[in-house]
C-alpha cells in the first residue's frame, strides 16, 4: 500500500504536468491539420487515457503528434476537396479513414510486428523527423503572416473559370447516373445550369483556392503573396505576426529562466491574454464546443465502401506511421527508466485509443516523446500517469472551452513554428560534414551513403509522401547494407552476427593467461561481425550483462569488420551508461572503419581517451595490471 502512495504521488505529477504541457500542443495540432482546435484535444484525450490503459509502456503519453499530424493534414485536406470543399460532409469519411487507422494498429500489434520496428536505419529516422520539421515551419509560415488564402478574393476569383468547370462536370456526372444526360435534349442540363449561383461558384473557388495552397509547395508558392498581403490596411496581418514573434520569443526565452513551468503553456496564457484583454483585433481560433465529445455516428450510419476505397493506403500510411512514432518513444521512456516495454501491446493500446478518438471526432496520434520525457522527469511511473493527463484534458475542454475559444491564430502558429524546429533531428545533420564518403556520385562526386539516404528520405517527405519515402529509405539502406555486406564477406571467410553472455564465451588464445584473481573487476566483452542498424538493440544490452562487481570493461573489436551510423551511436549510448555507473571501457582490436567512424563522431577521444585503445589483448592487461588490484 505504500508503495501505491508512492507511485500514485509521483503519477499525479507526471500526469498533471504532462497534461499541461499537451494542452497548447493539442490545440496547435488540432489546428493545423485542418479539423479545428477541438479535434485535436479530442485525440489529446482519448488516445492518452485509451493508449495507457492498454499500451505496453508503463510511463507513455499518448495524443497527436508532429508526424501524426503533418500525414493527418494532407489526408483531410484531399477528402475536404474531392466533398466541394464541405468539411461537415466530408467529416464522417474523415473519420472512418482514421478508425480504420487505429483497427489496422491494433491488427500489427496481433500480428506481432512490433519487434521489427528496430530494423530502420538511422538514417531514415533522421530524414523522416526532419522533414516533419521542415513541413511544418513552412505550412505555418501563412498563418503566422495572417495570411488565409480563402480570404484572398483576388487569389479565389483565380480559380472561378476552373470553378466553373468543375460545377459542369459535377452537374453532368450526376445526370449521367440519373439518366436525364440524352444526346440532343439538354433540358435538365441547362435547368441545373441556370440553377448554380455565384455563391456556389465562389464556394468551389474557394475550395480549389485552398486546394492548391495546402502543403509545403502552396505554402512555398504563395509565400509572395502572402507577404504583399502585409501591406493591406484591411488586414491585421503585421498584429498576427508580433503576436506569433511574441510567442516564439517566450518559449526560448521562458526556458532561459526556469523549465519547471512548460514556456509553451506560459506564452499560450500570456501572448492569449495581452490580446484579449487590450481588446486587439486578432483572428482567433475556431469555437470549441462546450460539453462532453460525442460520438460520430454518421461514421457506422452513412459508411460506405466506395467512399474509403481510395484512402485506405492512408489508413495504412497512418497506423505505420503511428506504430513507428509510438515504439521510437517507448524506446527512450524505457532507456530513461531501465524499463523494457512490451511493443506488440503497445500497438494494441496505441490502435485502441486511435480508434475511440476518431469515433469521438478527434485526430489519431501517438506516444508524444516531449510529454513522456516530462511525465517521467515528473515522477510518472505507471500507467495511471497517463490516464490522469487525459482527465485533466477533459477538465479543461469542460470547464475553459469557451475561455479557450478566444486564443488567437497567430499564438498556435508561433507553438508549432517552435515544435517544427524542435522536431528536427540536429544530432544526425550535425555528423554529416564527418561521417565516411563511402560512394562516388556521377562527376566523381563522394558523399556518404548514410548522408545520401537521409537527404532522399528529406526531400520525399517534404515534397512526395512521408511513408512512402520512409519505403524509399529503407530500400536504400538494405541494398546498400547487403553491397557493403558482400564486399567484407569476400574477404573474410567467417562472420560471428551475436553478443553472448561472458559465461557462455569461449576464451580467445590470447585471454588464456588472465589473471583469475581479477575476473571481478574486468569485464572482457567479445563482439563479433558487424555493428548494424539492426543489431543495435542488442548491443545497447550489453551494458545491462555487466556485473556491479566490475570497475573495467574490455571491448574486443578484433571481429567487428564495420559499423555504421546506427552502431556508433549505440556504441555511444552504451558507453555512457557504462560510464555512469562508474565503469571504465577500454577498446583493443579495434578495425579501420569502426575507428575512422567512432573518430568521425568524437566517441574516441571524447568518451573513451586515446591512452585507453589497445591494438593487442595483452597491451591492455599490461596497462590495466599497473592499478587494478583484486578486491576479493
Amino acid at each position: 500500500m505504500k508503495d501505491f502512495f508512492k507511485h500514485l504521488k509521483g503519477d499525479a505529477f507526471g500526469g498533471i504536468t504532462a497534461g499541461i504541457v499537451a494542452l497548447p500542443l493539442a490545440l496547435a495540432f488540432g489546428v493545423s491539420s485542418g479539423l479545428g482546435p477541438s479535434a485535436g484535444l479530442y485525440g489529446a484525450i482519448f488516445i492518452a487515457f485509451f493508449a495507457a490503459l492498454f499500451g505496453g509502456t508503463s510511463t507513455q503519453i499518448s495524443g497527436p503528434t508532429a508526424p501524426m499530424t503533418a500525414v493527418s493534414m494532407v489526408v483531410i485536406a484531399s477528402i475536404v476537396s474531392t466533398n466541394d470543399g464541405d468539411a461537415s460532409k466530408a467529416l464522417p469519411i474523415i473519420l472512418t479513414v482514421f478508425l480504420l487507422a487505429g483497427l489496422i494498429q491494433i491488427g500489427l500489434g496481433l500480428l506481432g510486428i512490433g519487434k521489427y520496428i528496430k530494423y530502420i536505419p538511422y538514417p531514415v529516422v533522421s530524414g523522416f523527423m526532419t522533414a516533419i520539421g521542415v513541413m511544418i515551419i513552412i505550412t505555418q509560415i501563412l498563418p503566422a503572416l495572417g495570411y488565409y488564402p480563402k480570404e484572398d478574393t483576388t487569389y479565389v476569383d483565380t480559380f472561378k473559370a476552373q470553378a466553373n468547370e468543375v460545377i459542369l462536370e459535377n452537374t453532368l456526372k450526376e445526370e449521367k447516373g440519373e439518366d436525364f444526360l440524352v444526346l440532343n435534349d439538354f433540358k435538365e442540363t441547362t435547368k441545373a445550369g441556370e440553377a448554380i449561383t455565384q455563391d456556389q461558384i465562389n464556394t468551389e473557388a474557394e475550395t480549389l483556392a485552398a486546394s492548391n495552397a495546402s502543403g509545403v509547395v502552396g505554402a512555398v508558392k504563395l509565400l509572395p503573396r502572402a507577404i504583399k498581403n502585409m501591406n493591406n490596411p484591411e488586414k491585421n496581418s503585421y498584429l498576427e505576426l508580433i503576436l506569433a514573434l511574441a510567442t516564439i520569443l517566450i518559449i526560448y526565452g521562458f526556458k532561459r529562466i526556469t523549465k519547471a513551468i512548460p514556456s509553451t503553456l506560459v506564452a499560450l496564457v500570456v501572448v492569449s491574454g495581452i490580446a484579449y484583454f487590450a481588446k486587439l483585433e486578432y483572428r482567433s481560433i475556431q469555437e470549441i464546443p462546450f460539453g462532453f465529445p460525442l460520438p460520430n455516428t454518421e461514421i457506422f450510419t452513412s459508411f460506405s465502401l466506395s467512399a474509403i476505397t481510395p484512402y485506405i493506403l492512408a489508413s495504412v500510411s497512418l497506423a505505420f506511421l503511428g506504430t513507428i512514432d509510438s515504439l521510437l518513444t517507448s524506446v527512450i521512456a524505457d532507456n530513461m527508466t531501465k524499463t523494457k516495454h512490451k511493443p506488440n501491446k503497445e500497438l494494441v493500446g496505441q490502435g485502441i485509443g486511435n480508434a475511440i478518438a476518431s469515433i469521438f471526432g478527434g485526430i489519431p496520434g501517438a506516444g508524444a516523446t516531449i510529454r513522456t520525457v516530462v511525465n517521467i522527469n515528473a515522477g510518472g511511473k505507471t500507467k495511471l500517469s497517463g490516464m490522469i493527463a487525459a482527465v485533466l484534458l477533459l477538465v479543461v475542454l469542460l470547464a475553459l472551452g469557451p475561455v479557450a475559444s478566444k486564443i488567437p491564430a497567430a499564438v498556435l502558429a508561433g507553438i508549432l513554428l517552435t515544435v517544427g524546429i524542435g522536431v528536427m533531428d540536429y544530432k544526425g545533420l550535425k555528423a554529416i560534414p564527418d561521417l565516411p564518403k563511402d560512394i562516388k556520385l556521377l562527376g566523381g562526386i563522394k558523399l556518404s551513403s548514410e548522408v545520401l539516404i537521409m537527404l532522399i528520405v528529406l526531400i520525399l517527405s517534404v515534397f512526395w509522401n512521408l511513408i512512402n519515402a520512409v519505403g524509399v529509405g529503407l530500400i536504400l539502406s538494405s541494398l546498400m547494407f547487403m553491397k557493403k555486406m558482400g564486399d567484407f564477406t569476400a574477404r573474410q571467410s567467417k562472420v560471428l552476427n551475436y553478443i553472448d553472455t561472458q559465461e557462455n564465451e569461449i576464451l580467445w588464445s590470447d585471454e588464456a593467461s588472465f589473471p583469475e584473481s581479477l575476473k571481478e573487476e574486468i569485464f572482457i566483452k567479445h563482439l563479433s561481425g558487424p555493428l548494424f542498424f539492426g543489431y543495435t538493440n542488442e548491443f545497447q544490452e550489453l551494458s545491462q550483462q555487466i556485473p556491479d562487481t566490475a570497475s573495467h570493461v574490455i571491448l574486443r573489436m578484433d571481429k567487428v569488420p564495420y559499423m555504421d551510423q546506427s552502431g556508433v551511436y549505440a556504441v555511444e549510448d552504451t558507453v555512457l551508461a557504462l560510464q555512469l555507473r562508474g565503469i571504465s571501457v577500454y577498446i583493443v582490436g579495434v578495425q579501420k572503419q569502426p575507428l575512422f567512424m567512432m573518430e568521425r563522431i568524437d566517441i574516441i577521444p571524447d568518451l573513451v581517451p586515446k591512452e585507453c585503445i589497445f591494438k593487442t589483448f595483452d597491451e591492455c592487461m599490461n596497462y590495466l595490471k599497473t592499478f587494478v588490484k583484486n578486491t576479493n
